[in-house]
């Protein structure tokens, strides 16, 4: 397994323990681990028209994980900090010094 296939089966087994029914956990946590992978704002890359939508998406079929994450820290870097990893989109990304709390800002 290379690199990228570890941190999808890493964030799919997060969000799994974390799923609050079987839709959840067999549609939706493949579905967001995969994506998570894109280089793209996580919230966009699911289709979602902003932020608070993933934030009431999470938490409505992720609540446990939801009320772990920090109000301040996006929902991708969250995800990826739980795995302690650094997501591949944060390497490149143009938006990083807007990115609260984000370890790679400084």
């Amino acid at each position: 397994m290379n690199e990228l296939e570890i941190m999808e089966v890493e964030i799919l087994r997060l969000l799994q323990k974390h799923a609050n029914d079987e839709h959840a956990k067999n549609t939706l946590s493949p579905w967001i681990a995969k994506t998570s992978l894109r280089m793209g704002h996580l919230y966009s890359d699911l289709g979602l028209i902003s932020r608070r939508e993933m934030g009431r998406f999470m938490t409505k079929n992720f609540s446990s994980l939801a009320d772990k994450k920090p109000e301040t820290t996006r929902w991708k870097k969250f995800l990826y900090d739980c795995i302690k990893k650094t997501a591949p989109a944060c390497a490149t990304c143009k938006d990083i010094s807007n990115c609260f709390q984000c370890s790679l800002a400084s």
